[in-house]
């Protein structure tokens, strides 16, 4: 990191906006972290000592998205950290830095504040790339092991080169939504495309679950929400792949309407320490509708 940054270590218990609907195991402490451009980010820690896993969330939601893995992991003698990624939950919102480079610096940023070592570094989502973006940007520094989960890791956008891809329109349509009545938008959005809610899930997708995620995606700034979306959708990952060269895991569900199996599939092709573990007809909200599943086998991959 080119300029110092602080660390201002909380030393009370953090209290989510918005609880998540499982019981709580660990309470974790908050802290801010400021960025070389000022940005303030907010970051969440469970547990003292042990080895670091870090989580990054899924757009438009926050770092609490990870409670129940964090709690769990924390349980299990693991130091964990999450940040709201800048603009969304409680970090501040600046006018610009939405692009991957300077996400993957936040993301840097973090690591470097905390002191983290020996790092598996998990990213959910729009997370995912984030996790690559890190390596190739700044050599996996600090981490041992990556995961991600559900992860846009690959390329999103439908092109002739990659046809398991997305339509411009969709990504266009959900900037559209946004822009527009946001809070009933991103309802729909979450409800039938992101938690799939009709789908049968182990942990069935509940009233209260979309209202606790959109009360979440309500706290990230409108031009912040937007603007990730063309980071998401525009950004093709597939020649960064190969700079992951560490052990990871990938779990993805086969039913994931945000970002198809089949991409999921090219990611992992494209890094050559990959484990693929694929949920049969799970949705892209596996971290929540799948909570137990995920936190049991990612505790597994990192145990290793």
């Amino acid at each position: 990191m080119t300029t110092r940054r602080t660390f201002v270590a909380g030393s009370l218990a953090a209290t989510a906006a918005f609880a998540l609907p499982i019981s709580a195991r660990a309470e974790p402490r908050s802290a801010r972290i400021k960025t070389r451009d000022s940005t303030e980010l907010h970051v969440k820690e469970w547990g003292k000592s042990g080895r670091t896993v870090i989580f990054t969330h899924a757009w438009p939601l926050s770092a609490d998205i990870w409670d129940h893995q964090a709690a769990a992991l924390a349980e299990a003698g693991y130091r964990v950290l999450a940040h709201d990624r800048r603009g969304f939950g409680r970090s501040s919102q600046p006018a610009a830095g939405y692009d991957f480079d300077t996400l993957s610096d936040d993301l840097a940023a973090v690591i470097a504040e905390t002191g983290a070592r020996d790092i598996t570094l998990v990213g959910y989502s729009m997370g995912g790339g984030e996790v690559v973006r890190y390596f190739s940007r700044h050599g996996g520094k600090q981490v041992a092991k990556a995961a991600l989960v559900g992860a846009a890791a690959s390329y999103l956008l439908k092109t002739d080169a990659n046809p398991d891809g997305l339509d411009r329109a969709v990504f266009d349509g959900i900037k559209q939504g946004v822009l527009g009545e946001r809070r009933g938008y991103l309802t729909g959005l979450l409800r039938d495309v992101f938690f799939d809610a009709k789908r049968p899930a182990t942990n069935p997708v509940t009233p209260e679950l979309i209202d606790w995620s959109v009360g979440i995606a309500m706290q990230a700034g409108l031009e912040a929400t937007v603007a990730c979306v063309d980071s998401f959708s525009l950004t093709d990952f597939r020649p960064e792949l190969a700079s992951v060269t560490v052990p990871t895991l990938l779990l993805h569900g086969t039913a994931d309407i945000p970002v198809p199996i089949e991409l999921a599939r090219i990611t992992a092709r494209g890094i050559r320490q990959s484990t693929m573990i694929e949920y049969a007809d799970v949705s892209h909200g596996l971290v929540v509708t799948e909570r137990d599943r995920v936190t049991r086998d990612l505790q597994a991959f990192i145990a290793r």
